[in-house]
């Protein structure tokens, strides 16, 4: 294995960090997240597929931001939008600006479930708008969960600061497991309001799972005849997988689903689209505002990445690339059938180790990864990672030897 990259600037921002944010840095960036000593901890910069630390390592980035570079790091035409927004409109104002019809429309001709939709800023303000509205059209409590939804009070694993009652009324069931639904809509009885899941599994550190056959046909089945409100969670499927989302290439609608990450190209802006009579909620029943959701810069970024997805067709690019890198990695990881899996299809490549009698797999695991951050590819261990319209197939070609060897290697050291 080759040596170790310098992280002396990053480490000593770290420690300054520590002094003055909990933690340092939030949630899913903090260095536990990653293989510690060998990752860095800030980034200076990125273009294209390419990002740069402080330290001045330049990585091939396979995690896109986790999910919102659909088309690449300062991507000239959407930045381009943004800063003509900011020079020639202004970002924030009391009342909202004709780009909120403009994208509503654009929305309502992609998503198979979008009569109406309303603009917020992350995946968890998506789905915490999804579970309200379903509350307040059913007039019944209960939420059956499956995946993970984000960091509100209703959702969160960790439960620090949370009182019990804030997610009592919240039941889970299995991915892929019809009878884990039933017995959940059993329990929850006449009081279930909503059931939300990713269409796609993405669990934080196992393999991502697509439908079994007739999984969600079965899913909108009961739902529809218990009167019951289906969510899809397509904060990353949504614009990644189609334009549509999973729904779309699934041929499953939901009453209501949550859109964000790719929507934009990193810019902060998630939507809640969905079926006008449940949506109609906001109307008079519930509330939701907030000073920074309909702000102009987040509603031109969102329609200049549409315009551009579809001008350049770059969900059926990532595709084409994506199942390529698919096919290349089927080819030799089956010499490690039972140690190490490849699950994600071409858009969420995840490599899953398992333990056996020869192998300890956190330690191959460790092995594995940090092999591809010494060879300058950014990746992380229990999330899968992204492809971009920027990622070149040199730059795939590249990945996979990298982990064709790492793979090699770890298991032979």
């Amino acid at each position: 294995m080759i040596d170790k990259l310098s992280l002396i600037k990053s480490e000593e921002m770290y420690a300054h960090a520590k002094t003055v944010h909990p933690g340092g840095v939030l949630g899913i960036r903090r260095p536990y997240n990653f293989i510690k000593g060998e990752t860095p901890i800030f980034f200076k910069s990125g273009k294209g597929s390419k990002v740069i630390d402080v330290d001045g390592n330049e990585f091939l980035d396979m995690l896109c931001a986790y999910g919102p570079i659909v088309v690449g790091y300062r991507e000239d035409e959407i930045d381009k939008a943004v800063i003509e927004q900011i020079q020639n409109n202004g970002v924030c104002f009391s009342l909202t600006q004709p780009i909120h019809n403009e994208l509503s429309e654009t929305l309502k001709k992609h998503i198979p479930c979008c009569e109406t939709s309303i603009f917020l800023k992350t995946g968890s303000d998506a789905t915490t708008a999804a579970i309200r509205a379903a509350r307040s059209f059913t007039g019944k409590n209960k939420i059956l969960r499956c995946g993970y939804h984000g960091w509100h009070d209703w959702c969160v694993e960790s439960k620090g600061g949370i009182p019990k009652k804030n997610y009592e009324d919240i039941l889970e069931f299995e991915y892929n497991n019809l009878d884990s639904l039933e017995k959940a809509v059993k329990e929850g009885g006449t009081d279930v309001a909503a059931v939300i899941l990713t269409p796609i599994n993405h669990p934080l550190g196992g393999k991502v799972e697509f439908p079994k056959k007739n999984f969600l046909e079965n899913v909108r089945d009961i739902c529809t005849t218990k009167g019951i409100v289906l969510i899809f969670d397509e904060i990353r499927t949504g614009f990644r997988v189609s334009m549509g989302g999973a729904q779309k290439i699934f041929n499953v609608t939901p009453d209501l689903a949550c859109f964000g990450k790719a929507l934009a190209n990193g810019y902060p802006i998630s939507v809640l689209a969905g079926k006008k009579e449940v949506m109609g909620s906001y109307e008079k029943k519930a509330f939701i505002s907030s000073t920074f959701f309909e702000n102009g810069t987040d509603l031109v970024a969102a329609q200049t990445t549409i315009n551009f997805l579809e001008k350049n067709n770059v969900l059926d690019d990532i595709k084409a690339k994506g199942d390529y890198l698919e096919k290349n990695i089927n080819v030799f990881i089956k010499k490690y059938e039972g140690i190490c899996e490849y699950s994600g299809g071409p858009w969420m490549p995840f490599f899953t180790f398992y333990e056996n009698k020869t192998v300890n797999y956190k330690i191959l695991r460790k092995k594995f990864f940090t092999n591809f951050l010494r060879n300058k590819i950014f990746i992380q261990t229990a999330h899968h990672s992204y492809l971009s319209f920027r990622h070149s197939y040199d730059d795939i070609n590249h990945f996979l030897n990298i982990a064709e060897s790492g793979l090699k290697d770890s298991i032979s050291l």
